[in-house]
Order: C-alpha cells, then structure tokens, then sequence
C-alpha cells in the first residue's frame, strides 16, 4: 500500500557539468507499506525504466548498495569548491550507483548521458535524515542509512518535504540531534519488535548484518539454520586466511553488543599467573521435591512461614511437588511477602486484583481511531499477537484454536505494556510469562507473578542490552576460574565470545529444557541459593558437560555453534543442577578466589576464610556456608549420575491439562 506519494522529487547531479549547472532528475518518491516492512522508492520519471537497475537496501543496506567512482566523475570535482558547498552535493558530485547492464549490454542512460539513479530502502535501515533550513530556496533533504550510506539529495520542486517526515513519523522515532538542528535522528527501536521466521524469509547476505543489529532475534530461534552463513561471512574469503584473528572477532562482537569487554589474551603465560586449584568437584545429590506436608508443617496457625530459610534450602534441593507450585511461587517471586499471614495475602490480592483491571481497561478502551495515531501501542499489539500463536503450542494448556490460555497469555502481556510502557513487550517475554500462567491459572496471580519475575529480568530487554554484557562477561570470569584451558581453546575458535550462551541467559534456559524441567530450574534458581548468579554456574556445568566432546573432536566456531543449539531439550536438569551446585561448593571452598569471582557469586566472606568464625548471626552464616544446604534436610534420592531410587531420570512429563 503506498502511504505517500510525492512527484517532482528531483536529484540534482552535477557529474560532467560545470560546477554551475546542474543536470536536473525528475522522479517520484513512495512511501509504502508492506506486510512486514516500511520502504522508501524513489524512482526517475521514466517509461523505459528498467526495474533491474533499482538497487534494493531492503534490510541490509551495507550489503547491497554499491558506490563506485568513475574518472569522469573523480574530475568533475572541482578543487576550487567554496568550502560552504553543501557535503550532499559533494557526495553526488563524486559518486553513483553501479548498474546493472541490459541484455544487449548497454547501459540504461539519461538523454543528457547520465545513469539512472534509482533507490529503495527500508525503514528499519534508516539512521538519519537531513534537511535544509528554511528559506534556502527548494526543499531538499538526504537519507543516510546504518553503516553511514548517504543516499543522494532529494530536492522536493512541488511543495516541501514536510508531509514526508510526517508520514515516516508515523513508523519511525525521529528526534532532533543536538550536535545539529538540520539533522532528524532516528530513534532505535527494539530489535526484538520483529519476528524471528521473518528473518530467515531473507537472501542470506543479510543474516550477518541482522546478528549485528539484532542478537537476540538471532538467538531466539533455530540458530544452527543461520550457522553456515555466519561463519563465511565472519571468515575471510581469501583462502589463505582461513580464520579472522581475534582482535577482529573481538571488535565484530564488541559492535554487536557495544559494551561487552571479554578478554581475548594471547600473552604468554597468562594461564600460568591466572590458574587457581580448585581442587576435586564434590559429590552433590539430590532429594526428593518438597511435599505439601512439609510445606503445611512450616507454616503457623496464621499462615506465616515459620522458618525462610530452612524451607527455601529445601526447595533449592529438591524443588516442589506441583500441587504446592501455584502457592509457593507467590512467595519465590516476591509477590507475597515471606512473611505475611494468610488474611494480609487475601487482602493484598484483591487490592491487586483492583489495580489489574483498571490497567487492563486502558488498552481494552483504546478504540480503532485512537490506536490508529498511537504506533506503539499498535506495534506492541502485533507482536504480542504473533509471539502468542506460537508460544509453547504443543502444552495442552495453550493448543488448539480459541484457546483460553492464549487469551490470557496475550491480555496479561498487554496489561504489561501498560504497568511498563517504556520496555512495552520484547521478543521473549512470552517465553517467561506462559510456564507461570500454566502453575497459576489464574489471569491476575500470573500477571503480579510476571510482574515480579520481569523485575529480575528487565535489563535483558532493554534496549542497551545492559543485563546481557554485564551476564556474559561475568560468566566468562566464572568459565575461566573452572577451566582456563577450555577457555582458551574457545577463543582459539573465536567463541571466546560466549554468544551461543545468549538465549540461555536471554530467557533463563526456557528453550533449552523441557516444559516440566524448566519448572523445576526456575524455583529452583528462585530461592537464590546457594550464592548469587547461580544461573551462570549453571551455564558452566553445562558447557563443562560438552568441553571433552568440544576439544576432543576439535570443533570450531561453526560446530562450536551448531553443537550447543542442538543441545536444547536434551540436557538432564537434575544432572546439570547437582553439578552446578559441586562448582558453586568449589568456589565456596577456595582460599584463593579472585575478589572478581567473589562480588559475582556474592561470596566474599566464606571464600576467603571458610572455616574462621565471621561473626555473623547463625541463619546468615548457614546462607554462606556451602555445606549448610544438607543440614535439617532428609537424605538425598537424586545423584549427580541422574539416577532416583537406582532409575533411570526421565525427561518425560505428565499431561499438561491443568488442574
């Protein structure tokens, strides 16, 4: 659908000409929508066009808008330029597009003997516009695309280029640089705002660009379909180069994600002077989940907690029976405060209760008009539409058409947009809010539940990406401590990086275990025991658990990749939980531990003196202690070999219908 149509757009080229005249090029500028995109054409007026010439930015404008510059062009450039000439001029002047030939082998031209000049772009590869000032004679402005392309200067002959900005206003953020009034900036949206399948409906030339610009939609979905193509594009095609060094890889992910400072040491003896003896991992087990007996014993007349501690070190070995799920995760999340009673929870939920409808009515009251003039909110909407029809569709509890629990899923991540209007909905919010809706069943538990949940998690989805540099980084220091040799052979491999830990750390292992096995990991890392960040040393015991097969069959970045995206729903959750906690009691132990390792498991105290008296009170130093966990607790059913009572564990689970 063309949204805007402009004629007499006209580019002014001078190339052959005297620096006085200029050959002037009709055309008519487009704005069109598409099903899945927004693209700027403009076009020369002329019948005998022929549209193989046009060159497309589409979504990876770097990859295939050409510029070359011709002798005849390179002297047209007059020495004497007053310096006050405009910089679009002189990029006009200097440069034009490469064409393609007819098939008789000429080449389409002007009557004046210049080339067409024909572009198209989308809007998502737009970084700013530039604009004459008023009172300058025609108006004119100059697209400049991401990866600085400047297209050439439109000069508007019929009117202004007003109703233009306009008309892009409506799909695009554009704010005014401070640095310069002339320039429109655009605002970058979240990269999350499209769909993954879209991604992989485009030529391959644009999925390096599409990691660069949006890692987590990448990450999101069936990395290894883009493997292949990545890995070309990030090595040399020059043959005699077979891999990018890593200070090149280093700079391709700091751009990435600008921010994430890993080291990429190639020094000498940098192992030597950081290896510290951890000694032998322990043997860890685990019990069985925790009954709603015990769950009742542990709470008094009134329905207080009587013992936090003693209650969330049973659930971190050996999580919950499902029954006690839609209870227990009120507390686990924050939602009910531990210590409350059962009156105060009654009173609170309908308090809350109150406050969720009066968000929920803001958007349902919102009429087709009034969405029609507000783009967030309508692209909120069609992301969350698109998210939830293929949320977890093979659970009972969302399958089929018509499903209530795809219309709850969809009405709470719309009340959320409400509640956080500046984060909205992000590709993956999805994935966190639907296994807590199948244990609460109930519209409003599950959204102050999310709403807790999303407290924890918010700087994965903000736009700086904050929360993910600050995890990666911290889970290369821990992987480096565990294992300073695996460490190096990764970034032999240019996967120092630890980018095939990013959907991990993005959605809490969501897509890498079973629906039943994510419920056990999350309350399980809920109690916040046995240190801070235990999802990374869960990240650890994972990549541990595939170093010997990694090294052994000499892997590279491209089966590095391919290797850990096909782990997803094949890893044992109690195996890779009874390791993780070794590590944590590993490091616990370390006289040695560096004061870096330390603030990220939160474990100062302990590491640095685990036997000396710290003098803190006795409930304190059981949370510090990595051998506190098994004390006042039944014997242990699960060893770290996966087994229950000498079985086998499966990762089968039982119908999803809920109760």
């Amino acid at each position: 659908q063309v949204v805007y149509e402009q004629e007499g757009v006209f580019i002014h080229s001078s190339c052959g000409k005297n620096d006085d005249q200029d050959s002037l090029i009709a055309g008519i500028l487009r704005v069109i929508e598409k099903e899945n995109e927004v693209v700027v054409d403009w076009r020369p007026l002329d019948e005998t066009l022929d549209t193989s010439n046009i060159l497309c930015a589409g979504k990876d404008s770097s990859s295939v808008v050409e510029w070359t510059q011709t002798p005849k062009e390179k002297c047209s450039r007059g020495a004497d330029r007053p310096s006050s000439y405009e910089a679009e001029w002189d990029m006009v002047t200097t440069v034009s597009f490469k064409k393609k030939p007819h098939s008789n082998g000429d080449t389409t031209t002007h009557a004046n003997g210049e080339s067409k000049w024909s572009f198209l772009f989308s809007l998502t590869d737009l970084k700013s516009i530039k604009q004459n000032k008023e009172g300058m004679g025609w108006s004119y402005l100059v697209f400049c695309l991401k990866d600085d392309v400047k297209l050439p200067a439109l000069h508007f002959h019929r009117g202004d280029s007003k109703p233009l900005i306009k008309c892009l206003e409506k799909h695009v953020a554009l704010n005014e640089s401070p640095d310069d009034e002339r320039v429109l900036l655009v605002k970058t949206q979240k990269s999350l705002s499209q769909s993954f399948e879209n991604l992989f409906d485009e030529p391959s030339y644009g999925l390096l660009q599409k990691w660069k610009k949006d890692p987590y939609i990448v990450t999101m979905g069936k990395f290894s379909k883009v493997t292949n193509y990545i890995v070309g594009s990030l090595r040399s095609s020059d043959p005699s180069n077979q891999r990018r060094p890593p200070s090149e890889m280093a700079d391709f992910f700091n751009d990435t994600i600008p921010g994430l400072k890993i080291n990429q040491q190639e020094e000498p003896g940098f192992e030597v002077i950081t290896r510290i003896d951890l000694g032998k991992q322990p043997e860890v087990s685990r019990r069985e989940p925790v009954s709603a007996e015990e769950w009742a014993k542990n709470m008094d007349s009134e329905g207080r907690i009587l013992d936090v501690d003693y209650i969330k070190r049973l659930i971190f070995k050996g999580g919950l029976c499902h029954t006690l799920r839609k209870e227990a995760w009120k507390f686990l999340l924050g939602y009910f405060p531990w210590n409350s009673t059962k009156e105060e929870r009654a009173n609170l939920q309908k308090r809350k209760t109150d406050e969720y409808f009066r968000m929920k009515l803001q958007w349902k009251s919102v009429s087709e008009e009034q969405e029609k003039r507000n783009s967030r909110l309508r692209d909120y909407r069609s992301l969350i539409e698109k998210d939830v029809n293929r949320t977890d569709r093979t659970n009972k509890f969302y399958e089929g058409e018509d499903n209530p629990g795809l219309i709850l899923l969809h009405d709470i991540l719309m009340t959320y947009c409400m509640y956080d209007f500046d984060l909205g909905y992000v590709q993956g919010m999805s994935d966190l809010l639907s296994p807590v809706l199948y244990v609460m069943e109930n519209e409003v538990d599950a959204f102050w539940c999310f709403v807790s949940y999303m407290d924890q998690m918010h700087q994965n989805f903000e736009e700086q990406m904050q929360g993910m540099k600050t995890q990666l980084i911290q889970l290369s220091h821990l992987l480096r401590l565990l294992d300073s040799g695996f460490c190096s052979y990764l970034e032999s491999q240019d996967s120092g990086y630890l980018y095939f830990c990013f959907r991990w750390l993005l959605i809490r292992f969501k897509r890498e275990f079973s629906f039943q096995d994510i419920l056990r990991l999350w309350e399980v890392m809920w109690t916040e025991l046995p240190c801070q960040n235990f999802h990374l040393l869960l990240c650890c015991a994972i990549l541990e658990s595939e170093k010997q097969q990694i090294m052994d069959k000499h892997y590279g970045f491209n089966e590095i990749l391919k290797h850990i995206n096909e782990l997803s729903m094949k890893i044992d959750v109690e195996y890779i939980l009874c390791k993780a906690e070794a590590i944590s009691m590993q490091m616990m132990n370390c006289k040695e531990l560096p004061q870096t390792v330390s603030e990220i498991l939160g474990i100062e105290n302990s590491s640095v003196t685990p036997d000396s008296d710290t003098g803190e009170d006795e409930i304190g130093a059981e949370l510090n202690s990595p051998t506190s966990l098994y004390q006042s607790i039944s014997t242990p059913v699960v060893a770290a070999n996966g087994t229950r009572d000498g079985a086998p564990q499966t990762a089968e689970t039982p119908s999803l219908t809920p109760a």
